[in-house]
């Protein structure tokens, strides 16, 4: 009997095969690698950065401006931690205070010892969304209409939120050339501007869990907004 040639060569043919095909999907890696522009890589970098951060702390000054009422500038000391808390603790005006516990959100207003209480999902307030910068940030997903440019301090984004339901139409960040976002510039729904410039940004501090835990101040009426009251 002949041996079989054709039988004993198959597994051959078959190894080559599957090593012609690890070629191929390595070659399309590279291309997909190589065809990425500067404007997606600078993207990815900003979200890998901020993606790995469990925490953050941030010195902030806050301009609002709008509705027939002329610039204002307050600042203090922004606080975040995944998932969806953040803290807005103002030292100008003493005492103003944004907090999210990643489900309410409750802002006090010391001048009228006031604190208006709203769900996360329900608030216009343009503070909440940053809350995205430690939850799962793609800007992709969150956003259309992206554009990017160098500039001498770093390279600007501008962007578009893809839900119309969210309470700005136009975002704009400056990125440093160590891939902190330094401004942000966010034109709401209404044409009113809303301005924020970082410094001192500090990654995975910690943070007590108490931070995001708000207690209303003694004799501060508390008015629940939500649409579930």
């Amino acid at each position: 009997m002949q041996p079989n040639f054709q039988d004993n060569a198959s597994p051959v043919r078959s190894v080559n095969h599957v090593v012609r095909a690890f070629g191929l999907l390595g070659l399309w890696a590279l291309l997909a690698f190589a065809e990425e522009s500067p404007t997606q890589h600078l993207l990815r970098t900003v979200e890998s950065r901020y993606n790995r951060a469990h925490t953050l702390q941030v010195k902030f000054a806050e301009t609002y401006s709008g509705l027939g009422r002329g610039p204002r500038t307050e600042s203090g000391i922004l606080y975040l931690r995944k998932p969806g808390r953040m803290r807005w603790d103002y030292t100008q005006p003493p005492g103003k205070l944004f907090v999210s516990n990643g489900k309410e959100v409750y802002l006090y207003l010391p001048s009228e010892k006031r604190v208006e209480k709203m769900p996360l999902k329900e608030t216009e307030d343009m503070r909440a969304p940053l809350a995205f910068l430690l939850g799962k940030l793609n800007f992709e997903r969150e956003f259309h209409n992206i554009q990017a440019r160098p500039v001498a301090d770093g390279s600007v984004v501008t962007a578009e939120p893809r839900l119309p339901s969210l309470p700005y139409s136009q975002v704009e960040f400056l990125v440093s050339p160590a891939f902190e976002i330094r401004r942000l510039h966010i034109v709401g729904q209404d044409q009113s501007i809303l301005d924020f410039t970082f410094e001192d940004e500090k990654l995975n501090p910690s943070l007590a869990g108490t931070l995001f835990q708000f207690q209303p101040p003694p004799g501060a009426e508390v008015v629940d907004s939500g649409s579930g009251r």
